[in-house]
Parts: structure tokens; sequence; C-alpha cells
């Protein structure tokens, strides 16, 4: 999605990650997608990413341009990556009643916070920081549009309460950049049966279990 914003010509390589190409093992030190080869640099890990792409790439700005909007943007970056997503996998690897249980909560009270301390909060707009999407955009919509693999397996809904959420997702939804890269529900939900049936041998499910 960012590359797409951006206007970058690249060549997409998709990674079958039940069956790694040994080239592809040598190009990512923590054998996850994604990665990007970008000349002699080679950069892991979608955050790190997503920021190399904003500054080798400035237009269009993805991070405001202030200090004070960056930390704004990194701070919520970091609420999605470390307070969000683990929920997101570890009520679909949860095997057990209590542990779903667990994790519906914890997602839906970072549902709340987004709601009342992020969008009602931070901007007037459609997108995270204004009427224009960035990197906190894209980093949260690839995982809340997993939240339909979540209703389907473990019942999770959003709170009624988050009108903002659900207009965000629908601004963000509308997007070329999603629109060219969104997968279906159908889709969505038989990626992650591995997950729903604790099968999954990738290596985000075992941190995840480790976790």
């Amino acid at each position: 999605m960012v590359l797409l914003e951006k206007g970058v010509d690249f060549v997409l390589t998709e990674i079958d990650l039940e069956n790694k190409p040994d080239w592809f093992l040598k190009v990512s030190p923590y054998s996850k997608v994604p990665v990007i080869r970008h000349g002699e640099a080679v950069i892991w890990e979608s955050a790190v990413i997503n920021e190399y792409l904003d500054e080798v790439f400035p237009e269009p700005p993805l991070l405001p341009r202030d200090p004070v909007g960056r930390a704004t943007a990194r701070v919520w970056i970091d609420f999605a990556n470390n307070r969000m997503v683990p929920h997101v996998y570890k009520m679909m690897l949860r095997q057990d009643t209590e542990g779903q249980a667990l994790h519906r909560r914890r997602l839906t009270e970072a549902a709340l916070f987004m709601e009342h301390e992020g969008l009602r909060k931070l901007s007037p707009g459609p997108f995270w920081l204004g009427d224009k999407p960035g990197l906190v955009d894209f980093t949260f919509y690839p995982h809340v549009q997993r939240f339909a693999a979540l209703e389907h397996y473990r019942g999770f809904v959003i709170p009624d309460e988050c009108g903002r959420l659900r207009d965000w997702i629908e601004a963000m939804s509308a997007l070329p950049s999603v629109q060219a890269t969104r997968r279906t529900t159908a889709q969505l939900i038989d990626g992650w049966k591995k997950y729903a049936d604790n099968s999954g041998q990738g290596v985000t499910a075992q941190e995840m279990r480790e976790m």
C-alpha cells in the first residue's frame, strides 16, 4: 500500500511461508515477510520498511513533518504493533475458551482506546492524523482488515460505540492503494484457518505462542 501511495515502481514476489525458497532465507534474517530489496539495501520489518520508503521517496509524505507530529505517529504505530496486533494473533491461536475470552477483551479495549484516545482526539478528518492517509493508517489497516476472520472464527466484533473507527475503515477501504491490495473476506477466512486451529507453523505463529 505504501509503495502504491508513493507511486514507486516495484516487482512483487509472493512467498509461500510453508515452503520458503532458499534464496529468501538468505535475504530475510528473520525468515518473515515483508522484505524489500532496493539497490544493494535489504530492509525488513514492516514499520522500518515504511519509514525507509517515506525517507527515500519523500512525496507524498506519509509522516508529519513536525517533530511532535512524527512522535505522535510513532506512538500509534507502536501501539498497533505491540498493544493491538498480538491479541489478533493470540485470540486466533488459543484453543481454550478462557484464553480466547482474555484476548477478545484485550482487543476490545484496544479498539476502544483507538476510538477515544486516537481517532476522536487526533483528527477531524477521516484518517488517523488528518484528511490524508499516512503511515499510522497503513500500519493499522492490514490488521484491522483481519477482524473479518476474527468474527468468523472467534465471534469478535468492533464495539458499537466505535463509530469513528468504523468510518475510518470505510475511508481506508475506498483508497485505490487499498483496493489494489485488499483481500476478500473469504480469502481472509481461508488464510487464517491455520491460526484458528493452531496448526500454523510460520515464524509469527511460533513467536506468538511463546509470548
